[in-house]
């Protein structure tokens, strides 16, 4: 880790944090490969941040780790940290490869319990180090907002977000929506926290939520004997059932059609039956881009709520998953989780 603070100044300091991912990547002249940006160099390759005036340190994983590789060890790692370092740093930058970004910035809001001050996911698209790199804008903007305050000094933006191409939005609201594109992410059931343009336009009736009052400090720990299951049309209810029937599986996130509707046949419904009673959590999503599980609205929904599946409103999947496994590893019975799934703690979804 390197250190930029001047222990004699009162400017804003903040932490950096590089996982891995496309951002902290730079092409080898020679050979045309991309590898690891070494990070404590990171001013000689965007100078810009001088102009800040702000303090900074940096960590960053050692090596790298891919975006398709994090695993929830990083999650209580990240976690810890900045539960950690929560007073001794103003925000937390973290920059982060974009195909899980929004799982870890899933994970990350349900972890850090009275968060008040913010935590910034970015990355980009392409290396740091090419020449039309989307990296330098998306990490000097993820500072700017990182550092930006109301008129009464609190942050901005205290909760943890996700900031790319020009949008800003709540962390377990994204989901990942193009590979190609510059505009990566998107919030298809909650509006931006800020929009970038020429100036940095901020959302207050969005910013923020009510987080309500727990019992106990959870652990920083995740469960993963979950699976996520798409429903298709001719999914085998036997093939289901045996899924269902998986050693330790504790949990499903089960993407269901529309407004939260699934078939009805006698031997469908069995196996989803079979699995609550013997105690696993199901929760239902919609596989739709947006919109909501509401599951009294149809007969086939309604039946599904039968079964006691539980509704998972407008939650992502992303969402849904980390919420799952957090609440999963806590010390809560089974009603406890189903309850707790239906309530906004972080603002995941809309009552």
């Amino acid at each position: 880790m390197t250190t930029d603070r001047d222990t004699t100044t009162t400017l804003p300091h903040l932490k950096v944090i590089y996982t891995g991912g496309t951002i902290g990547m730079v092409q080898d002249i020679e050979t045309g490969a991309l590898k690891a940006f070494q990070f404590d160099y990171l001013r000689e390759h965007v100078p810009e941040l001088d102009q800040l005036h702000c303090t900074f340190d940096i960590e960053q994983c050692d090596p790298p780790i891919d975006s398709s590789a994090i695993t929830p060890e990083l999650w209580v790692w990240l976690g810890e940290m900045i539960q950690r370092e929560m007073h001794e740093y103003d925000g937390f930058v973290i920059l982060h490869g974009t195909d899980t970004m929004a799982y870890t910035a899933s994970a990350l809001s349900f972890m850090l319990q009275g968060l008040d001050r913010p935590v910034i996911l970015t990355g980009s698209q392409l290396p740091i180090g090419r020449l039309r790199t989307d990296g330098k804008e998306n990490l000097i903007t993820a500072f700017e907002i990182a550092l930006a305050r109301r008129a009464d000094g609190s942050p901005m933006i205290p909760e943890v977000a996700v900031y790319f191409e020009d949008d800003l939005y709540r962390g377990n609201r994204t989901l990942k929506y193009s590979a190609e594109h510059f505009e990566a992410f998107a919030s298809p059931n909650y509006p931006h926290l800020a929009f970038a343009g020429i100036d940095i336009k901020y959302s207050p009736s969005a910013i923020g939520f009510d987080e309500p009052a727990l019992s106990q400090a959870w652990r920083p720990a995740f469960d993963g004997h979950v699976v996520v299951l798409k429903l298709f049309p001719g999914l085998s209810a036997s093939l289901l059932d045996h899924i269902l029937h998986t050693p330790d599986l504790r949990g499903v996130v089960l993407e269901t059609f529309g407004s939260g509707n699934a078939p009805t046949s006698e031997a469908f419904l069995s196996a989803i039956k079979g699995a609550v009673a013997r105690g696993i959590t199901i929760v239902n999503v919609t596989q739709c881009y947006s919109g909501s599980v509401v599951m009294g609205r149809y007969e086939t929904g309604n039946v599904l709520s039968q079964t006691g599946v539980i509704g998972g409103s407008d939650m992502t999947t992303e969402s849904a998953t980390t919420k799952l496994m957090y609440l999963l590893a806590q010390d809560l019975s089974p009603e406890e989780v189903a309850h707790l799934m239906q309530v906004s703690l972080r603002g995941e979804l809309t009552i």
